[in-house]
């Protein structure tokens, strides 16, 4: 894994970071990931666990928000009518979602023995992306066994880069792939965290800009690039915070995720697709009615400012970091995508 956007002098937006710059600062997320890399085959599967206990019997808030559908993400549907989530979140290849949605469900009902029979059933969160310029997507490597294997080693490290779902993704025509960032939120009743973690594959070269810097341009000057990709690829943003919200809240700041997509210089193609989810550990919903109501904790409006530039900032240094930690690939037929890293040290770029 190279290094991430902040060691080659670039620091992106107002708010500090947490400690580890990542989603797994916010307390009780971990990330697994699965990583399929050998010629031909460059995919993988990378989740996300929203807290440690039953997701089924202690839900999160959540919300949901499609900037651009052109995806086939499995879950929103039940995420925005009920405003809760309550399965990890896997990430994978187009054409592995249904592979994934099946070991996900097999994952909730080993550990729930009444969905189906003296409860409902369970809705499996399942994002993708398009990664077949690198992988033979029609060979479906992607298995049950390596997604449960995802989510049995999820830790509070997150890789990034060329890893797991990431494996053959590209992003503004480089390497692609996964990529994490976090942010402090503080306020006068606490300080609060916000993480995001991105699945990067979108973009044309010439658009790219770090820290409000045309690093794209100079790029393809650099390399005497003169013709562009056309943007053709997708992102999967998920945000997650400990802050005590309101699903409308939670709504209200995941769609502000697009102000980080676009200061890295994203115009939200026709032929990509962007969603994101965002969950709330801050309040767990249980399964079961226990309480003729339910209490919730929220922030009152006048203080959400922070929480929605804290969710552009972590999407935007996300994307950075998965450009910047990516290694190149060589991939199916022997395409090879050159990482931002190489590049910007090869050709002596300053962000700063």
């Amino acid at each position: 894994m190279g290094k991430r956007i902040r060691e080659y002098g670039a620091e992106i937006g107002r708010l500090e970071p947490g400690s580890g710059n990542s989603i797994t600062d916010v307390a009780g997320v971990t990330v697994g990931h699965v990583t399929l890399s050998e010629g031909r085959m460059q995919t993988g599967v990378t989740a996300i666990l929203p807290h440690q206990g039953d997701m089924f019997q202690e839900k999160l808030l959540a919300a949901a928000h499609v900037i651009n559908g052109f995806g086939k993400t499995m879950g929103l549907m039940q995420i925005n009518e009920l405003g809760t989530l309550e399965t990890p979140i896997i990430l994978t290849n187009t054409l592995s979602i249904g592979t994934a949605a099946d070991a996900l469900i097999e994952y909730m009902l080993e550990r729930n023995p009444e969905i189906g029979r003296t409860t409902g059933t369970v809705n499996p969160v399942v994002c993708e992306c398009n990664d077949m310029f690198l992988n033979d997507v029609r060979a479906r490597y992607v298995t049950k066994d390596h997604v449960l294997q995802a989510l049995r080693q999820a830790s509070d490290t997150c890789a990034e880069g060329a890893v797991g779902a990431g494996t053959g993704m590209l992003c503004y025509s480089l390497k692609g792939g996964i990529g994490t960032s976090s942010r402090l939120m503080v306020m006068e009743h606490g300080t609060y965290m916000m993480g995001a973690l991105v699945l990067t594959n979108f973009g044309s070269l010439g658009d790219l800009r770090i820290n409000g810097k045309a690093v794209g341009q100079e790029l393809c000057e650099a390399m005497e690039q003169t013709r562009q990709e056309r943007d053709q690829g997708s992102v999967i943003i998920i945000l997650a915070t400990d802050l005590p919200v309101s699903e409308r809240q939670l709504n209200r700041i995941v769609k502000r995720s697009v102000t980080g997509l676009a200061r890295t210089g994203s115009i939200v193609a026709t032929g990509s697709g962007e969603v994101v989810i965002g969950f709330s550990t801050a309040t767990r919903i249980p399964h079961r009615k226990t309480s003729a109501c339910l209490s919730l904790s929220v922030i009152h409006e006048e203080d959400i400012d922070i929480a929605f530039r804290a969710a552009g900032e972590v999407v935007e240094e996300a994307v950075l970091n998965a450009m910047a930690a990516a290694e190149p690939v060589t991939g199916r037929d022997g395409e090879r995508r050159p990482a931002l890293g190489e590049l910007l040290e090869r050709f002596r770029v300053q962000l700063v």
